[in-house]
């Protein structure tokens, strides 16, 4: 008898664990890789007794093009700002309910002017960041702070540049003198031609593994995000992040819902989650892109804060451009990225 007792209650354990699982909420969220702390993640589920889901993407085209050919079921996404505009156009996104975002009051409104949405109707600032270079000081001389460094010959097969159509074209464009969101045609003919110059000096174009290739020595000089050579520089004193004297691109990316998420009021709260001002503050000195929060700044090593690759000095800031959607040039870009691509 004792037996039976033992297994009922043994069965009866499992019934509740079990049935627990079944009511807990899943959270599917779409980020750049390395985008966001982990600790963060399991605050959040603890704190709302829910389980969250990452799953990563390499470059908003690649993002766009997956959630157009059928990709369901994610919550949060996270695009960089142009890119919102584009999946608004394309009636991707749900409305917000502002009303279960309250930490938007800690929001900077010297940056919610760069966003596509500056009302957030569909879209809140999530970080900020910029695309330079970087190098390994022991291995590279005459270092100058220019995109021209792509043109050294003796680096030729150790250095690579992002896979991403506008950061690429944009390098070029703004090494040229011109705007990274030119309409001109004959300005990106000029920036294709750059970028093939360059193109022979590459090992290849890439998003993510050239974040080890210069912690290990593979590549020499990278093109890449600030945020993710300053997680680097944490592990490797020898990798410098360098800014163009010529500009860099500044990109806002924000969260968004959308259409067909299944867990829209808990997105909401991970949306507000990530702008409560101690949160915004450790997930900036951990990812080293810049939560645009007010009441984080006052938490934030003042280090991190005020490095220069984080806010970048005026004079550089000047001469940089957030990227813009171009809506019917758009094809234009893609058009010179393909020929970019096919060139030897």
């Amino acid at each position: 008898m004792k037996w039976i007792k033992r297994w009922a209650g043994l069965l009866l354990l499992v019934v509740l664990v079990t049935g627990c699982g079944r009511d807990r909420q899943t959270l599917y969220i779409y980020n750049w890789a390395d985008y966001i702390k982990p600790g963060l993640i399991r605050e959040f589920e603890r704190e709302f007794d829910c389980r969250v889901v990452l799953d990563t993407f390499d470059s908003n085209e690649s993002m766009f093009a997956r959630l157009r050919a059928g990709a369901r079921g994610y919550d949060v996404i996270f695009p960089s700002s142009y890119m919102v505009q584009i999946m608004q156009q394309h009636n991707m996104l749900l409305p917000l309910d502002l009303s279960l975002i309250p930490n938007i009051d800690y929001l900077d409104p010297d940056y919610i002017g760069l966003s596509a949405d500056p009302t957030l109707a569909y879209s809140i600032p999530y970080m900020l960041s910029n695309a330079g270079l970087a190098y390994r000081a022991d291995l590279v001389t005459d270092v100058v702070p220019s995109w021209s460094m792509l043109s050294r010959s003796d680096l030729r097969g150790r250095m690579t540049m992002l896979d991403d159509m506008r950061e690429t074209i944009g390098a070029a464009l703004k090494y040229l003198g011109y705007s990274l969101n030119t309409r001109n045609e004959q300005e990106l003919e000029a920036a294709r031609d750059q970028v093939i110059e360059w193109k022979r000096n590459l090992a290849k174009f890439e998003n993510e593994q050239y974040k080890n290739g210069i912690a290990s020595g593979e590549f020499l000089l990278v093109h890449g995000y600030n945020g993710d050579i300053m997680q680097v520089m944490e592990e490797n004193d020898q990798v410098v992040y360098l800014i163009p004297e010529e500009g860099v691109s500044i990109a806002l990316d924000e969260m968004v819902i959308p259409q067909g998420a299944r867990q829209v009021e808990l997105a909401h709260h991970f949306i507000n989650f990530l702008h409560r001002p101690e949160v915004a503050a450790a997930n900036t000195e951990y990812v080293y892109f810049l939560a645009p929060n007010v009441g984080a700044y006052e938490l934030i090593d003042e280090e991190i804060l005020n490095d220069p690759a984080i806010n970048l000095a005026p004079e550089i800031r000047a001469r940089s451009e957030v990227i813009e959607d171009l809506g019917e040039h758009n094809a234009l870009y893609i058009r010179i990225w393909d020929q970019i691509k096919a060139a030897n």
